[in-house]
């Protein structure tokens, strides 16, 4: 079962890893990341180690950038090296690092980033069991737990180009959600 990741990403592509934990988030899988702030009494080394060794995944970011990081090469290299799971986020047109070439990663368009976060989840969701969605209220800002729509729902919603639909449990107002990412539409 998949409650925690881990976000390996260059520091160039915080905004890509800050967009990645919002969408875990809402199908409530927690995330750790290679920038964590907290825990500043462990050296940084300690707290990307505690992050890996503590996922179910390991899921890096490789743009231009990030292909090029040490550090995202690192954290790679310890994940392979304790045989963690790994599903790759990769810019189009990028090579992946040698120690997870092999891998089939799930590629991206800067400009459609949500439609890789859309696959990852998908992706997510056949591994392991998603049962709960949260959801912060455009209107109200309160914060609900409800079950997740089912896959086919999910699929139908994508193949039109609609949206989900849920009503706020404090305000009772028509909330609509994007379905790759679970997020309301403002």
């Amino acid at each position: 079962m998949i409650t925690k990741v881990y976000i390996s990403h260059c520091e160039r592509d915080e905004l890509l890893a800050q967009e990645l934990a919002r969408a875990l988030w809402a199908v409530e899988i927690e995330s750790f990341s290679s920038l964590y702030r907290k825990a500043r009494v462990l050296s940084l080394a300690e707290r990307i180690r505690f992050g890996i060794r503590q996922s179910d995944c390991i899921i890096p970011i490789i743009t231009q950038e990030g292909v090029l990081s040490p550090e995202v090469n690192q954290e790679i290299g310890l994940a392979v090296g304790i045989d963690q799971l790994i599903i790759p986020l990769v810019e189009s047109g990028i090579e992946l690092p040698v120690l997870i070439r092999h891998l089939q990663p799930i590629s991206f368009y800067p400009e459609a980033y949500e439609d890789a976060l859309g696959k990852l989840i998908q992706n997510i969701r056949q591994l392991t069991k998603l049962d709960w969605l949260k959801i912060k209220c455009p209107y109200c800002a309160e914060e609900m737990t409800q079950y997740i729509s089912p896959e086919e729902e999910v699929e139908r919603a994508l193949l039109a180009g609609k949206h989900l639909e849920t009503i706020c449990s404090y305000c009772q107002r028509n909330i609509y959600l994007d379905p790759r990412t679970f997020r309301p539409i403002p």
